[in-house]
């Protein structure tokens, strides 16, 4: 896991005292499970070892100043007053988000100076913002002694995405940060946040890395891919994809395109979580690389939410006998590649797969996962 950074001293610098709270929150990658949150379905996160850091001290007014360290030489120290958020100021949309959103449900906290440091690459499928807003919230909960446990945290992150940045995400990403751990997978329902932590079994590893393809939840695409689940699923006479039984998905495919085959990666995107589940229990590793191949398949073809480097780094997996399996994770049009390789060969096999596809791609990618490729 990383350790804590030395941004203390930094801190008092440029605020004039000592930090009061430090925390920390981590990305997230999702083994299996894409797009199926927003609608109601079963995903499965674990935490990666990357964190964003959170320094904080509480102030006798209503200000907030925030720091991004970042935006290194370009950072400024911005200011805003409590109940006076505006969107439309870039990073900072996220902490005004937070501090917007506790207030709407009466949790209202005082000014505070804050330092940021994310150690999750941005845009990378990995869920940087859930990590942020995870991490702020579990320092102003420490700092103002707020009432919140780690699934309100998780749920309250989810707002200040939808109701003030204006990414209409799922809850996996908070859940994620809020609840995962390194070792053990997160089952977790989206419908009713039941959820378990099913350990890695010792014959695997995993692997993350990520494409330098750069997204963002808030763009257009992700918006696109939400609407047409809930069109189909209205069209269908459900509340959401979920309501919809396996045995409705020829009624479904007979929609106009593409609706069909939205609803097709959503109903055998949840079926691949519960056997990924099956599989992780029993120790069947044989069962997980065709679950994770079969789930990029469908994310490249029904749900058309992948691109050409990351179908690169797919492909480049196919080559290396160590490794069981690999798949897109996260929202896509960019980010991210998860595999499974068998415990002790990812590292290796992780580092040929980053050199080959530096040769056949005009992006840089970078190993994340094994810790030990890792490179802040």
């Amino acid at each position: 896991m990383q350790a804590p950074s030395d941004d203390a001293p930094r801190f008092e610098t440029l605020f004039g005292r000592p930090p009061q709270v430090r925390v920390q929150a981590p990305g997230r990658v999702n083994l299996m499970g894409e797009h199926t949150d927003y609608n109601g379905g079963f995903v499965l996160p674990m935490a990666i070892p990357q964190q964003t850091e959170v320094l904080l001290a509480p102030r006798e007014d209503r200000r907030v100043r925030a720091f991004s360290a970042n935006l290194g030489a370009r950072g400024n120290v911005d200011e805003y007053e409590l109940g006076q958020e505006k969107r439309g100021r870039g990073w900072l949309d996220y902490i005004q988000g937070v501090t917007h959103v506790l207030r709407a449900q009466g949790l209202d906290v005082g000014g505070f100076d804050l330092w940021l440091h994310s150690h999750v690459p941005l845009g990378s499928g990995l869920s940087s913002s859930a990590a942020l807003e995870v991490a702020l919230l579990r320092g102003l909960r420490e700092a103002f002694r707020l009432k919140l446990d780690d699934v309100s945290v998780a749920l309250l992150g989810q707002k200040v995405e939808c109701d003030f940045v204006g990414a209409p995400v799922g809850v996996m990403d908070q859940m994620a940060s809020s609840l995962a751990g390194t070792g053990a997978a997160l089952f977790l329902d989206t419908r009713s946040l039941q959820y378990e932590r099913v350990p890695l079994p010792t014959g695997v590893e995993p692997i993350v890395i990520n494409s330098g393809v750069t997204h963002s939840h808030a763009g257009g695409d992700y918006k696109v891919r939400r609407a047409e689940c809930e069109r189909a699923a209205a069209q269908l006479g459900v509340a959401s994809l979920r309501d919809l039984p396996d045995a409705e998905l020829p009624r479904a495919l007979a929609l106009p395109e593409p609706l069909g085959r939205r609803v097709r990666h959503v109903l055998t995107e949840n079926a691949r979580v519960l056997e990924t589940v099956r599989a992780l229990r029993s120790g069947d590793l044989a069962a997980l690389g065709p679950l994770l191949y079969a789930s990029h398949a469908s994310q490249r073809d029904d749900y058309e939410v992948s691109v050409p480097e990351i179908d690169l780094l797919v492909d480049l997996a196919r080559t290396e006998p160590g490794v069981l399996g690999a798949r897109l994770t996260g929202g896509g049009f960019g980010g991210s590649v998860v595999m499974l390789a068998r415990a002790g060969k990812g590292a290796e096999a992780a580092a040929r797969i980053v050199a080959r596809y530096s040769e056949r791609s005009a992006h840089r990618a970078t190993v994340l996962v094994p810790e030990s490729q890792t490179k802040h």
